[in-house]
């Protein structure tokens, strides 16, 4: 089977068509699902609900039945019966996976969750004390939230990364308490090697429900699932939409769409490197890879190579899936261009993998996270190098950031003014709540300027 991937080239006339075209596919819109999806939905609900309706219905009878409606949705959605306890995995279960696991595995664990710990750390907000004048100070203070909740993905593969991308930032940052929860599927929640990550990193609720229903349980608790401050971690479209829906009750970490690399390349940049960068980010399924280079018979020698390379690969046909559906070679007629472009599309990952690497660093404003050179794949983020994995999708990455250890913190200002302090700004206050009409505000200024 030949591959279909898109071709573009920027000098035709339909190119900014089908650039944009490409853009919008990578935006969660809501309102997309497979024909399997859409019969499950009129299983369960008895019509063709849209995502976005389906989601709505969810979280309000989470929030309005609680548990019965998490284990009902459980049931009917995923195909599971569980009681109400068996909702949360036992310490017992936690313990026992850890014991059975791998010691290699343990290992890699705990080198990778060092790594992600010393870097989470190290960019860690501090507090900042400003002292002014007559003995007052202002300070800006950082404080942990209590407790987040993790949501890990469990239907086409295990994720014990995204344990370790999300949970260590949080710990670094000072959480006291974390709630996981994953699908009822043997690469979710009853994934051994997922069970052992978590106690390994002393992770002791975890709980099996997946979906929008576990958005809604964290968000609003049930009974035997407290309600969360935050919640972070990918999912699938119905987990994304259930965060956007619940935001304002609880904080969230982004609305995630499919994962994207666009990888930027010259003429000295090797075909089968390249063709594997694109596949990697295409086996999520979906996941977008786009590939722009100024070098025309990079884009013939990948196309090879993908070929090639998809013949031997496990995932080969849903990564081909993806390819077709999300990815792009595209001929620009310049490193200029591909800047441009790159910073239009605003993708969650990219990778500049060509000798102009360092030269096109500085005027890339807009992306998740930025690999440099050709021996920074980005499984590299993906893993093990220390920034989090949870980033910006379908060109969020102009106003949002990827995951870090700061977004587990939340800041409020202290002010202090004595006396003099008062008096020094005194007449600054009373203009301006003049000018507005307050006359409280400035009443309760001028009381104590009063001896």
């Amino acid at each position: 089977m030949t591959l279909s991937i898109a071709r573009i080239d920027t000098r035709d006339a339909a190119a900014a068509e089908q650039i944009e075209a490409l853009r919008a596919k990578l935006a969660p819109e809501g309102n997309v699902v497979s024909e399997a999806g859409r019969q499950k939905t009129i299983d369960v609900f008895g019509a063709p609900l849209t995502p976005v309706q389906v989601v709505e219905r969810i979280c309000r009878d989470v929030q309005t039945d609680g548990l019965e409606a998490v284990l009902r949705y459980t049931a009917a959605l995923d195909g599971k019966q569980l009681g109400a306890d068996e909702l949360r995995v036992s310490a017992d279960e936690l313990a026992a996976a850890h014991a059975a696991a791998e010691p290699a595995f343990l290992e890699t664990i705990r080198r990778v969750r060092e790594r992600v710990r010393q870097f989470q750390t190290a960019i860690l907000h501090r507090d900042v004390m400003v002292n002014v004048d007559h003995g007052s100070y202002l300070r800006q203070r950082y404080l942990p939230l209590r407790r987040a909740g993790i949501c890990v993905p469990g239907g086409a593969a295990a994720y014990p990364s995204t344990v370790l991308m999300t949970a260590v930032p949080a710990q670094a940052a000072g959480v006291e308490e974390l709630a996981v929860v994953a699908p009822p599927t043997l690469f979710g929640s009853y994934n051994q090697d997922l069970l052992a990550t978590c106690h390994e990193l002393g992770i002791s609720e975890v709980y099996r429900v997946g979906g929008a229903q576990a958005v809604a349980a964290l968000a609003y608790g049930v009974k035997g699932l407290p309600a969360v401050d935050k919640i972070v971690g990918p999912g699938n479209l119905f987990v994304a939409l259930a965060k956007k829906h619940v935001f304002g009750t609880v904080d969230i970490d982004s609305i995630a769409g499919p994962s994207e690399v666009i990888v930027i390349a010259d003429e000295f940049t090797r075909a089968d490197f390249t063709a594997a960068d694109l596949i990697a980010q295409a086996e999520h399924a979906p996941g977008s890879a786009v590939l722009m280079t100024w070098h025309a018979p990079l884009i013939d020698a990948v196309a090879v190579e993908l070929e090639k390379q998809l013949a031997d690969l496990e995932r080969s046909d849903v990564t081909r899936q993806s390819l077709e559906a999300f990815g792009a070679l595209i001929l620009v007629r310049d490193a200029n261009e591909a800047v441009d472009l790159a910073n239009q599309l605003a993708t969650e990952h990219l990778h500049l993998a060509g000798t102009l690497s360092a030269e096109l660093l500085p005027r890339i404003r807009y992306a998740g996270a930025i690999f440099v050179g050709p021996k920074t794949p980005v499984p590299v983020g993906d893993y093990a190098a220390g920034p989090s994995h949870v980033l910006p999708t379908g060109a969020t990455a102009r106003w949002a950031s990827g995951l870090s250890s700061n977004d587990f913190l939340r800041s409020n200002s202290i002010i202090h003014l004595n006396e003099s302090g008062l008096a020094e700004i005194a007449d600054d206050i009373l203009a301006l709540a003049a000018k507005e009409g307050l006359t409280g505000h400035a009443a309760a200024v001028r009381m104590r300027l009063q001896r």
